[in-house]
């Protein structure tokens, strides 16, 4: 182990039920500097048009991400002696007024993007990525995006609203935030208002891949074609937890039924290793409809696994 770095707190430590109420029970800090990573929740669901309770979600999060272990014995990856990570908290957010929300976040990233630092972020509704993709431009310029979803969020507007969590990605094309020919959706389904409901994304240049599509094989073969389509540009992975099936995530605002597995999630996360991650984040958890805690749990392991996929992180000797 790399002297130096922060490590989660351990169970041998501290019982599980204990200890700080942090992502992985690691350190926290008030700011993303001398991190090479950092774990931040956005507590936003104002853009929300079904189930409200994403708010929730970061504190649900760091709670169920107890159980968490240091290393990935899957994958290997060791990544806590490799880059030094921890909680930053949460970015205060205006409860009432969606577009100074919006502005708050910004600033949160930009600030982040100025240390260097790798935001792993806990949503929160899906409004809360064109904020944070915002930031990144300003930083890489347009990125990659692999967008795992049962919605592609491309309408144009909701209520007459530009911005909510069904927009994000038309906003996204539109102000240049993303390399259009290097985005990939996953887990597309569900019912739609016309046939061509995901052919905006299509006409993009986005490559589309439904749900059914997915339904009964490994996701491991995808995932080298993405990687070839992306090469060494920067790769932003954003998850919604409702592109996996309710079966395995109820806690969610919109759900859909013929969803991803559990496996199947980890397949594509996992098949991100390699590629230049510049962040990520897990939204629309909402505990409210979480009674087991499981949805929670698992988003607590997908972005434990973006931070296995980051580059420089170390595999155990």
């Amino acid at each position: 182990m790399t002297q130096g770095l922060n490590q989660p707190l351990g169970g041998n430590a501290m019982p599980r039920f204990g200890g700080p109420a942090t992502m992985m029970r690691l350190p926290s800090q008030e700011s993303a500097e001398g991190l090479d990573a950092c774990f931040v929740g956005v507590p936003f669901d104002i853009g929300t048009s079904n189930r409200a309770g994403a708010r929730h979600g970061p504190r649900q999060i760091r709670a169920e991400s107890c159980m968490l272990r240091p290393n990935n014995m899957a994958t290997g990856a060791a990544p806590f002696d490799s880059l030094q990570v921890a909680d930053i908290g949460d970015v205060a957010i205006n409860t009432f007024n969606l577009e100074k929300s919006i502005a708050i976040i910004e600033r949160r990233y930009d600030a982040i993007m100025e240390a260097d630092c790798v935001p792993l972020t806990m949503g929160g509704d899906h409004t809360i990525v064109l904020p944070i993709l915002r930031a990144l431009r300003r930083k890489y310029g347009p990125v990659a995006l692999v967008h795992i979803d049962a919605h592609a969020d491309i309408n144009d507007d909701m209520f007459g609203e530009p911005i909510a969590h069904g927009t994000p990605f038309r906003r996204a094309v539109e102000e240049g935030l993303l390399i259009t020919d290097k985005v990939t959706q996953i887990g597309l389904r569900g019912t739609g208002y016309s046939p061509d409901e995901f052919d905006w994304s299509r006409q993009q240049g986005f490559r589309v891949v439904p749900a059914e599509a997915c339904w009964y094989q490994s996701l491991a073969p995808l995932m080298e074609e993405v990687r070839a389509r992306i090469g060494d540009a920067p790769v932003y992975i954003s998850f919604d937890i409702d592109g996996l099936d309710p079966a395995f995530a109820p806690g969610t605002g919109t759900v859909e039924i013929g969803g991803l597995s559990i496996w199947q999630g980890l397949e594509i996360v996992r098949g991100c290793a390699g590629l230049n991650v510049i962040g990520g984040d897990l939204v629309e958890v909402s505990p409210p409809y979480d009674t087991s805690g499981n949805t929670a749990l698992v988003g607590a392991n997908l972005l434990y696994e973006m931070l296995c996929v980051l580059p420089g992180v170390r595999t155990m000797k």
